[in-house]
């Protein structure tokens, strides 16, 4: 700093900390500083160097304690639902058993107040293992409802009320039901805007596979284009759906909607699991994201190393996101157990040491998701200007000892569980392992309850292979 320069005042500045930035450079520090005014990022670098730019109002010294990493991404995630039915579902069932008669039953029998539980259950997970903001997956029935809720956690988010509109009996008005699920959308879109970046938006949120028409897809991706925000839909699970839509169409899944001039860097798919080169070759070119769930294709045998092509999605240039899904599919929402997964499945399945190394996995996590989430400019790396979302992971744990390749041990060594504090647009909303805004204890008993009561109301038993006495 030259003599006589200005040194601006600043609300917090952490110092003498490992800071993996995920900037374009991909810099790490081991003895470096964040400074942050307000909502924003002012300063990263050496701890001497952005010391000398800055007077803080609040000083945490990491020495020996902290590794600062950009807040995660999860690009996709059923808030409602899940959370408050976690590992009810048995881990025998197929895919098409698992929906359609284990989850769907649990969400159709949701309260306005159990969604709220849920979602705020949701966030706590994300917002304690490092997760920052989110994508939601499109299953929420209320959507105010979940947005008071969420609101009060702190977490950044862009999320939609449940939106389908094909026609599957004999007897529904398929104009009717593609009317009214366009008018839901743009509702919920001026109800929610995302402009001047609020922490919480909506967006077009697809349930995908083979529930929205043709046209539902052309209003969908046009609103988004509009409003500057994105659309995600779940496709390509299972053989399910290029298998209906080559009847239907004649084209595979991914392969139709580029016939319908859908695809392209506002959209996020959900799985594409089941593609072959030609739409690979589609995605690439469109710039369409494409959100890998590891942790749910591993539980629900979905084929991910046997069929997927994340490898040549990733030498293709395709976006690679990731996700933790629903708490009765992945089963858990740290970020952190899904890149675990992604750095050693195509290792194992392709034999090839080579793929997915653990810097690729730390940028899917982080910068990846930033740009699935269309907030590349804000979110997702560290660096002066950014929003202030981080997270400090404590090494005074034995996982994080000794300390040589920062990365490494991300990824390979550690979890959601060393998560010590996290900050979101500038406010610390997780200290010491606690929450800042929920009632934690409050909230677990009342989800006890809530869950208990939810299962009964659909009917739907928990069963076990071993007695429960």
């Amino acid at each position: 700093m030259m003599e006589g320069a200005t040194v601006q005042p600043v609300d917090l500045l952490i110092r003498n900390a490992w800071i993996v930035t995920m900037d374009a450079e991909r810099r790490v520090f081991r003895d470096g500083a964040i400074a942050v005014a307000g909502d924003r990022i002012v300063a990263v670098g050496s701890s001497a160097l952005v010391e000398r730019q800055v007077a803080a109002r609040e000083t945490i010294d990491g020495r020996d304690r902290f590794v600062l990493t950009p807040g995660f991404v999860n690009c996709h995630i059923h808030v409602t639902g899940e959370p408050i039915t976690r590992g009810s579902v048995p881990d025998d069932a197929d895919w098409r058993t698992n929906v359609f008669d284990w989850l769907i039953p649990t969400y159709m029998a949701q309260t306005p107040a159990d969604e709220q539980l849920s979602a705020t259950l949701a966030a706590l997970e994300m917002l304690r293992t490092g997760t920052t903001c989110f994508v939601e997956a499109g299953t929420i029935l209320d959507l105010g409802a979940v947005m008071d809720a969420l609101a009060g956690t702190g977490i950044r988010g862009r999320l939609g009320q449940w939106l389908q509109d094909r026609a599957f009996a004999p007897d529904d008005d398929q104009a009717a039901l593609t009317t009214r699920a366009v008018a839901a959308m743009e509702a919920q879109l001026a109800r929610y805007p995302s402009t001047d970046d609020p922490l919480l938006a909506a967006w077009p949120c697809l349930v995908g596979h083979n529930t929205a028409t043709d046209s539902l897809w052309r209003e969908a991706t046009a609103l988004a284009k509009e409003s500057g925000t994105g659309v995600t839909a779940h496709m390509s699970a299972d053989p399910a759906d290029p298998d209906y839509y080559l009847a239907a169409t004649g084209r595979r899944a991914i392969a139709h909607l580029g016939d319908l001039e859908v695809l392209g860097p506002h959209l996020s798919l959900t799985h594409g699991i089941h593609v072959d080169d030609e739409e690979v070759a589609l995605l690439a070119a469109s710039g369409t994201n494409i959100t890998h769930c590891p942790m749910t294709a591993m539980k629900g045998a979905y084929g991910a190393t046997s069929a997927g092509k994340f490898p040549e999605m990733a030498a293709a240039g395709v976006n690679l996101q990731l996700g933790t899904d629903g708490n009765n599919n992945g089963n858990a929402a740290d970020l952190m157990r899904a890149m675990f997964v992604t750095a050693g499945l195509f290792k194992d399945a392709r034999r090839d040491a080579s793929l997915f190394s653990a810097y690729r996995v730390l940028e899917m996590g982080t910068v990846n998701g930033a740009r699935g989430a269309g907030m590349a400019d804000l979110i997702g790396s560290l660096e002066a200007g950014k929003k202030a979302d981080f997270v400090l992971h404590d090494r005074d744990r034995p996982e994080w000892r000794p300390l040589f390749n920062v990365v490494n041990q991300l990824i390979y060594s550690a979890d959601g569980r060393g998560v010590h504090s996290v900050w979101v647009d500038g406010r610390r909303v997780v200290d010491n392992y606690r929450s800042t805004l929920i009632d934690e204890e409050r909230l677990f008993a009342e989800i006890e309850t809530a869950g208990t009561n939810l299962l009964a109301r659909a009917n739907m038993p928990v069963p076990s292979a071993w007695p429960v006495l």
